[in-house]
């Protein structure tokens, strides 16, 4: 069975048909983060440390790291900062080593940049996956030598020069040309994880549909394991969490062994936590002066104050299950056993140290 090897210098991970679902944390990219691109260009990567930390802790088994940043402030100053291939070459390496210094998670090492991507290769320690190459010719020059330079697996996106259609079959026939042409730099379809392109469902009926057709013919015919970014699937739609639930323990029944996403359900801010509260007390609930944060928004249904595993690791871990790639259900009981609380350590059932007593 196809087998993609992923490694960091002391953990392996592996995306395969017969493997546990691959999970590749998303939040190390500072596209669309606002905060996190300006603690960047102050050198900050006090945020990049927490969300590594956090995302294995949620269940994460790969770190995607994307330095896609913009800085523009230093651009103000320099103009050099306005090119990209000045700025990522950079951050890269010092998002690599960063992660790498808190973490033994393996990583996917995620630019458009040239540079960066040699860079985050050169940084890295074991064998990280590279996203991505395209069917576009030029992209296929510049990454196809630096996949087969380092002897690593790479992403590969069912696009190519003409753009990204919306015919599935089109979209096979350019993940069939990126295996063929990875194949005559010797590089084997089991290094070769194909992203097929998930559409929108709120924009395309048969998105959904689609990639699942799609992730099967590129299972049975070309023998390569797959990806996506799966919140695609429910871009600007109400209750995302709901369709991403759904989509994706279906992909996985259709054969998608691994998806870039994020694994964690985000914390509950202060104003929000203020909000409700204010709420609360217009309603005349009292609520007890010493009660905490954390325990007002479990009380009120609203999450945690905490980062934790979310929704969606819920459902691929239950599907997991249910498609026997967890052995005896290890990982699903572990996932859902309850930490004690606070002073309950170490005590059996009711509070009592000790555990269950014998009748004399």
């Amino acid at each position: 069975m196809t087998r993609t090897v992923i490694e960091s210098k002391t953990k392996t991970a592996i995306i395969g048909f017969d493997e546990p679902f691959c999970v590749i944390g998303e939040r190390i990219n500072p596209t669309g983060r606002k905060i996190l691109n300006e603690e960047l260009e102050r050198d900050d990567f006090s945020r990049v440390e927490a969300d590594a930390i956090s995302q294995v802790a949620a269940g994460a088994t790969v770190l995607d790291i994307n330095s896609g940043a913009v800085f523009s402030n230093k651009m103000a100053e320099d103009p050099r900062y306005a090119d990209n291939n000045f700025v990522e070459p950079t951050l890269m390496r010092q998002l690599v080593e960063t992660v790498q210094a808190v973490t033994d998670c393996p990583l996917c090492i995620d630019s458009s940049v040239p540079g960066a991507l040699e860079n985050g290769l050169e940084a890295a320690e074991g064998r990280p996956l590279l996203n991505s190459v395209t069917g576009e010719e030029e992209r296929l020059e510049m990454v196809l030598p630096l996949v087969k330079k380092y002897n690593v697996p790479v992403v590969a996106i069912s696009n190519d020069d003409t753009g990204i259609s919306e015919d599935p079959d089109v979209r096979f026939a350019v993940a069939r040309k990126i295996v063929e042409r990875a194949a005559d730099y010797g590089i084997p379809a089991h290094d070769i994880v194909v992203d097929p392109l998930v559409m929108p469902i709120g924009a395309m009926g048969t998105a959904g549909l689609q990639v699942f057709t799609l992730v099967r013919r590129l299972r049975d015919e070309l023998g390569v394991n797959t990806t996506c970014g799966a919140s695609n699937i429910s871009f600007g739609l109400p209750n995302r969490h709901g369709i991403n639930n759904a989509f994706l323990p279906m992909a996985m029944t259709a054969g998608m062994t691994s998806a870039i996403m994020n694994p964690i359900a985000i914390p509950v801010n202060a104003a929000k936590i203020a909000e409700k509260k204010a709420e609360v007390a217009a309603a005349g609930i009292v609520i007890p002066e010493d009660m905490d944060d954390e325990a007002f928004v479990q009380i009120f249904g609203m999450g945690s104050t905490k980062p934790k595993a979310g929704k969606e690791m819920e459902a691929i871990r239950a599907a997991n299950f249910l498609t026997n790639n967890d052995d005896g259900g290890a990982a699903w009981i572990a996932f859902n056993k309850q930490p004690p609380k606070a002073g309950q350590e170490g005590r059996g059932r009711a509070g009592r140290t000790g555990g269950r007593r014998r009748r004399a």
